[in-house]
């Protein structure tokens, strides 16, 4: 088995500096110590390819080669952006002959959004991706690093389906589900919409219906892009609705126009009458306004309320039940594409990585 590491920057690789943590650990060294430490060093069950898990001991062993690439220059997450999300894809494509399965090391901080943005790029991927990361360095006292990179190669070793997911504090989540939580819980992460893949112990304990739903989403013939065009950085603005937001400041929020909107409104999509004119003008001209909602727990339903009901007559279109990651990962990549205006929108409401519950 050939197992594939991207380190992108963050926590996990951090040292102490006199201005604050900093990229600066040996990852490559602490990886082969990892690694070596396992109850089975040279040897491990080969992921299935078809997402079908079987028993470790009736698996296929091989032994374990690893490779791994620190992308450059290395950020704090909170800097990525969608170049660096296409650099991790590139990292992938060009191992993706030889590597049975990748893990991707990741600052928690944006994690959630370029596991969104890999499952769009990586629908042609035929390998398990898996994002970890950790709350704490890996040379910290009490560091949950070397938990969640183990867990992540017990995920793939137990069968974890083609497409992308994330690895964090005992549980594998599907990755365009995934939202960060806390910034101090070793379970800084959850699902709020779905049911987590799987759990960690003793033995594994799988949620069947989300792992045959991730499966049948990872098979499915990707319907828009067999060769999606890179990502690139677009002009997407998130805009929070508070109790007495103007007309003024919405106005001036929206200029100049943005290629698209991420309108996080109250409940199932409601907003204040007033501002529903303001949308209705940058729909007007070009510009794609989506409707989240503002609730961990949310999914958006324009117009089962009259304060949502102008957005929708507005042009605007709900999110359904994406998380805000995967709806901003989302129109980058759609962008990217060269969506604009109205048929951005209109994408929007289609299934393309498992990220939307199509009613």
């Amino acid at each position: 088995m050939h197992l594939h590491f991207t380190y992108a920057g963050g926590t996990i690789g951090m040292v102490d500096s006199p201005h604050g943590l900093r990229p600066g650990a040996d990852l490559e060294a602490w990886l082969n110590d990892l690694l070596t430490a396992l109850p089975a060093p040279k040897h491990v069950p080969v992921p299935p390819r078809n997402g079908e898990r079987v028993a470790p001991d009736c698996a296929a062993v091989q032994v374990l080669n690893t490779s791994l690439t620190t992308l450059h220059p290395l950020l704090d997450s909170s800097q990525a952006a969608p170049q660096t999300w296409q650099s991790i894809v590139n990292d992938l494509h060009a191992y993706a002959d030889v590597a049975d399965a990748f893990v991707v090391l990741h600052g928690t901080d944006t994690m959630a959004y370029t596991a969104s943005a890999l499952s769009y790029a990586l629908t042609e991927l035929e390998q398990p991706v898996i994002v970890t990361g950790s709350q704490l360095p890996l040379g910290a006292p009490g560091s949950d690093a070397a938990a969640n990179v183990v867990g992540a190669l017990q995920a793939l070793a137990q069968g974890a389906p083609r497409g992308v997911h994330l690895f964090f504090g005992g549980r594998l989540l599907a990755g365009n589900r995934a939202t960060k939580i806390s910034t101090w819980s070793l379970e800084g992460f959850d699902s709020p919409g779905t049911a987590p893949l799987a759990l960690a112990g003793a033995p594994w304990h799988w949620n069947e219906r989300s792992s045959t739903a991730a499966t049948a989403t990872a098979t499915a013939p990707h319907a828009a892009w067999t060769q999606p065009a890179p990502f690139d950085e677009h002009d997407v603005i998130v805009v929070d609705a508070v109790p007495g937001l103007s007309v003024t400041r919405l106005k001036q929020l929206l200029t100049p126009p943005p290629v698209a909107v991420v309108l996080r409104a109250f409940g199932v999509g409601n907003l204040a009458p007033e501002l529903t004119a303001v949308i209705a003008q940058a729909v007007a001209g070009g510009v794609a306004v989506v409707v989240s909602s503002q609730c961990l727990q949310g999914e958006v339903a324009l117009g089962r309320y009259a304060a949502g009901d102008g957005l929708a007559a507005a042009g605007a279109v709900g999110s359904g039940d994406m998380t805000l990651e995967a709806t901003y990962a989302k129109l980058q990549f759609l962008a990217s594409q060269g969506l604009r205006g109205a048929e951005l929108s209109a994408w929007m409401s289609r299934n393309l990585a498992g990220e939307l519950t199509v009613q």
